[in-house]
């Protein structure tokens, strides 16, 4: 699918994030491959479509093509055209995407998906800058960048034979990691609250009132293996199931199939709605026991705030006071050691 400008803003301020941002803004005026790696759901179609945006290309045509979704034969036609009467149903010469993207940018998503002939066919592209359309014999000489992205380690495909390395080298003049979410903590609520708003709009709702406290430390705790995409489905999701859309968002939805009844596994009984609890071991000095499990908490909510103690605090559904006066208590500096 062609596109002519972003159909999304890229919104970030966290440390890694901007790092990130700052190496896309290097490589993106080189006439050079690039691959754009990460985890699903961070973001690698935006990145790289910034990667022609902000490139001499950026008039021209961008062309995405998802590798995944496509069969090898018809991947084949779909990126080098055919000429008429190739196969049964070629009625007449059909133009490929690199014909389409001369000029421009393509695109190549789940590239680790692609198969060896097909990888060896887009090799010739890179280093010769020429395609031949399927059941022709011309050459046909086509100026494209090929960005290609992919969640997947391709070293290590590549160590086992699964990805050519004549390829990987060629595609990875350089590389642009995009750093998870869990990695740009201070990014969450911004993301949320961005995410929160579209959704009130797309609902017809005049405002959106926020999250409440305990809300906002529950997605500032989430892991977020999803990324992105997770905190994006699960902002909608919250905000459209509450129930008053005036009140503040005081319960966040982050798994659409919780519920009490649980459905089973095939040929299996129903999955109980509750896990039994482990019994603690006694005897057991209770008060020791809670003041050690408060000063690990706090120590690893700075930990993973990166000493940003509002966010720490945020983390621990504390205000900032009562953070810094249980720092005090356990007498926790609240700043990195150093050293």
């Amino acid at each position: 699918m062609s596109i002519r400008r972003p159909d999304q803003q890229i919104i970030g301020e966290a440390p890694a994030f901007m790092a990130m941002l700052e190496h896309v803004s290097r490589a993106a005026p080189l006439d050079k491959p690039v691959l754009v790696v990460g985890e699903r759901g961070t973001g690698k179609e935006l990145i790289a479509s910034r990667l022609h945006f902000l490139s001499d290309r950026w008039e021209q045509g961008v062309v995405k093509v998802n590798c995944a979704a496509l069969t090898e034969s018809i991947l084949e036609s779909e990126l080098f055209g055919h000429e008429a009467g190739a196969f049964t149903g070629a009625a007449r010469t059909h133009i490929g995407h690199f014909e389409r993207a001369d000029g421009g940018t393509m695109i190549l998503d789940e590239l680790a998906t692609i198969t060896l002939r097909m990888q060896e066919k887009i090799l010739r592209v890179i280093e010769y800058g020429e395609i031949q359309r399927v059941g022709g014999s011309e050459t046909v000489r086509v100026d494209v960048r090929i960005v290609g992205s992919t969640n997947s380690d391709l070293q290590a495909l590549a160590a086992k034979g699964r990805f050519r390395k004549d390829l990987l080298d060629r595609l990875a003049f350089d590389v642009i990691t995009v750093p998870p979410l869990r990695e740009r903590l201070e990014d969450v609520m911004t993301l949320a609250h961005a995410f929160a708003v579209n959704m009130v709009s797309e609902l017809k709702r005049s405002f959106f009132p926020g999250f409440a406290p305990r809300a906002a430390s529950a997605l500032l705790k989430h892991k977020w293996p999803g990324n992105v995409r997770e905190l994006k489905n699960t902002i909608e999701r919250s905000v459209y199931r509450s129930a008053d859309p005036e009140q503040v968002i005081a319960k966040i939805a982050f798994d659409p199939f919780d519920s009490p009844f649980k459905l089973a596994e095939p040929g299996g009984e129903p999955a109980p709605g509750r896990q039994p609890r482990r019994a603690p071991l006694l005897p057991a000095d209770l008060t020791q026991r809670l003041r050690d499990m408060e000063r690990d908490l706090l120590v690893a909510a700075l930990d993973k705030a990166r000493f940003n103690q509002r966010m720490a605090a945020d983390l621990l559904g504390l205000s900032y006071h009562q953070f810094r006066g249980k720092l005090r208590k356990h007498d926790i500096s609240g700043r990195p050691a150093i050293g």
